[in-house]
């Protein structure tokens, strides 16, 4: 019997990261009736990081009535992982660029407000931790509608809070932590974050996140001029320098937020996902690992969800096989970070919209054809896919192994450069 687990990502606008793994079981089972397989769906700490979550440890997800960037009412969900204290939160949840049309993006007013209601209510439901996904903000306001929903005041020179918005932080002169929720001080906070970015400057936030929210060259100078104000301002009143911390732009600033005033603590998203979701025991199970997402490129390597499946694998000698809705560009750049395959699931020419629709339905084709044809190799020369991938999947189990001794004669790998394993010995 060969194991199997199905840790892909989501397909952006087609399949959560759940669907798609069980898309991909569904393949398998079609082609081996005596596999096992498993579901762990995985992200990068990016959108659909909560729902990944919850579905890989039996959470749930809660709903909660927020503010979107410009101050709508909307409706904003957050995880609640299964051990009932862990939560997860993302910025674009309820402060992304997605909620905003192009012509309502405006930086200079967009707020992160919605995204602290989330925090906040993940803490009124018991979380004694929580993971703050950030990403895909619509916002550059440094975080601090974030805080003015923790209940921290921003005041200007009479005494009023600042109005919302990255623009407004110019008229900062004083913060006020007395009014932030008490409730926060048993809370620790951890920042999913694949970015260095400084909070201003030419690699800060308004520099280089601001022009795709909306941002012109003068709005840029104009945030810049306000974030750095308020890092001083920070420095001066609180004694916590956060402009120059790694990843303190991240999500418009909001990272700069999390660290000053929460002292959060910033790791990989994709680092929190496997450790979240028991990704090291289920490759260490598995035979054979399957991942994938919607599009898979060389930029994949650079802590996207199938490098960091196929290197938690790699530690476990196990092969890995990706799948994605698009392949781009230097895909042989994946296999020296563990992705033995990449296959396209596209059937052929079709319209996006037909593509998305379908998506299941091919990556179960996909996977499926993939197993049909391992097995069409792997039962003749090495009794079962199983033993292809113990032996496929580290150095010491070479043809010339101990495990390949046991073997007659003519059911050993031929040792011609052709039909070895892509791994020298």
């Amino acid at each position: 019997m060969t194991r199997y687990l199905c840790a892909p990502d989501s397909f952006k606008e087609s399949l959560t990261a759940m669907e798609a793994a069980r898309a991909m079981a569904q393949g398998i089972e079609n082609a081996d009736h005596d596999a096992e397989v498993r579901c762990l769906p995985m992200a990068d700490g990016g959108e659909g990081t909560a729902r990944a979550l919850v579905d890989a440890t039996g959470g749930s997800m809660r709903a909660v009535p927020v503010h979107d960037p410009l101050g709508r009412p909307v409706e904003g969900h957050f995880g609640l992982l299964a051990d009932g204290t862990t939560a997860v939160v993302e910025t674009a949840e309820a402060s992304g660029l997605a909620l905003l049309e192009a012509k309502e993006r405006n930086p200079l007013i967009a707020s992160s407000y919605g995204t602290g209601e989330l925090m906040l209510a993940a803490v009124r439901s018991g979380a004694k931790r929580i993971i703050v996904g950030l990403g895909g903000s619509a916002t550059n306001d440094a975080g601090a509608g974030l805080l003015q929903a923790l209940g921290v005041r921003l005041l200007d020179k009479n005494g009023n809070d600042l109005a919302h918005g990255g623009a407004a932080l110019a008229n900062l002169t004083t913060i006020d932590i007395s009014t932030m929720d008490p409730a926060l001080k048993n809370v620790a906070i951890t920042a999913a974050c694949d970015v260095t970015n400084p909070l201003t400057g030419p690699t800060g936030a308004s520099a280089v996140f601001g022009p795709q929210k909306g941002a012109s060259k003068d709005d840029v100078a104009t945030l810049d001029a306000a974030l750095a104000h308020f890092a001083q301002v920070i420095d001066s009143q609180l004694g916590v320098a956060v402009n120059d911390v790694p990843g303190a732009g991240a999500a418009g600033g909001i990272g700069a937020a999390l660290k000053g005033f929460l002292n959060a603590e910033f790791r990989p998203g994709i680092a929190i996902v496997i450790e979240q979701s028991g990704l090291d025991a289920a490759a260490q199970w598995a035979d054979v690992v399957f991942t994938g997402e919607g599009s898979i490129d060389f930029q994949t390597k650079f802590g996207k969800t199938p490098a960091g499946v196929a290197e938690t694998a790699k530690r476990h000698g196990k092969p890995v096989i990706a799948v994605a809705g698009h392949i781009g560009t230097g895909i042989d750049e994946l296999h020296e970070v563990g992705i033995d395959a990449v296959f396209g699931i596209a059937p052929g020419a079709a319209s996006l919209s037909e593509l998305l629709a379908d998506a299941a339905a091919n990556v179960t084709r996909t996977t499926e054809q993939i197993v049909r044809t391992l097995q069409l190799w792997a039962g003749s020369r090495w009794r079962g896919l199983a033993g292809f991938a113990r032996l496929g999947g580290s150095a010491e189990n070479h043809p010339q192994s101990r495990y390949a001794r046991q073997l007659p004669q003519r059911e050993r790998v031929p040792e011609r450069k052709t039909c070895a394993p892509h791994w020298k010995p």
